[in-house]
């Protein structure tokens, strides 16, 4: 049976999913980040699953999400960039909390997320070598790319937005994993996206695929298309995620 206990860790809103008779052992420590307008209990079931196999897993509330909520600003794609970098300044925190509580084995270490939560997954892979697997799901490697299109969605459908965007959130090119591929350093990374996904464009996963074919860095790189799926995570592809993460943070079946 898997646990579900609310933490603050620095006040960061959390659920710690975790296998009763294993609560007080060190395990490997999964962060797991929910999408955009949603929030961490919505990625419960996946949790469930990691934590039946044998993992810690951490759901945060992104911020302006949960228990975090807080009106969308004004300005288009504003909030969304806010959420995700705020991610990536909490994640070393989240960490930190786990080993100050020498509850993480082995330094097995692995993250993951859907759409927003998968931009952040791979994000957090540009400086995050303690990172040992990762699973980027429904969301995109290419934030510089994905943040133009909408960018010019918005100017399409006539919406103001300010003339610098770009230069305000300039802080992607640091973080956009096309940018710095050898960052993968041969660990183990899933990439799923739908092909008919109406939020995330699908070919920003499959230019990705192209671009580091072939190259060492990224051996251990899997990419799985889901043929005509949209942004939604089937039950199926929970488990997979699940069987990826037991397999790449090698963790023994009873």
């Amino acid at each position: 049976m898997a646990l579900v206990l609310k933490r603050q860790i620095k006040g960061i809103p959390v659920l710690e999913v975790v296998a009763e008779n294993a609560r007080h052992e060190p395990l490997p420590l999964v962060v797991y980040y929910h999408g955009w307008r949603s929030a961490k209990e919505l990625v419960l079931t996946q949790a469930r699953k990691l934590a039946q196999a044998g993992m810690r897993v951490v759901l945060p509330d992104a911020l302006n999400h949960g228990e975090r909520l807080q009106p969308v600003s004004e300005i288009p794609s504003w909030t969304f960039w806010q959420s995700i970098q705020t991610n990536l300044a909490e994640f070393s925190l989240i960490i930190d909390y786990w080993q100050q509580l020498h509850l993480i084995k082995d330094d097995l270490i692995g993250v993951g997320g859907v759409s927003m939560g998968g931009m952040t997954t791979a994000a957090l892979l540009t400086k995050h070598p303690e990172i040992k697997v990762a699973a980027c799901i429904m969301g995109s490697p290419a934030p510089l790319t994905y943040a133009r299109l909408v960018r010019d969605n918005v100017r399409q459908h006539g919406l103001q937005q300010p003339a610098d965007l770009g230069l305000l959130t300039s802080w992607l090119t640091a973080y956009d994993l096309t940018q710095q591929p050898n960052a993968l350093a041969n660990r183990p990374v899933l990439f799923w996206h739908g092909t008919e996904d109406e939020r995330i464009p699908y070919n920003q996963m499959a230019d990705f695929e192209r671009q580091i074919k072939g190259q060492s860095y990224a051996q251990n790189v899997t990419f799985m298309t889901g043929q005509g799926e949209r942004h939604l995570v089937q039950p199926a592809l929970m488990t997979t995620i699940t069987d990826f993460f037991v397999t790449h943070l090698k963790i023994k079946s009873e």
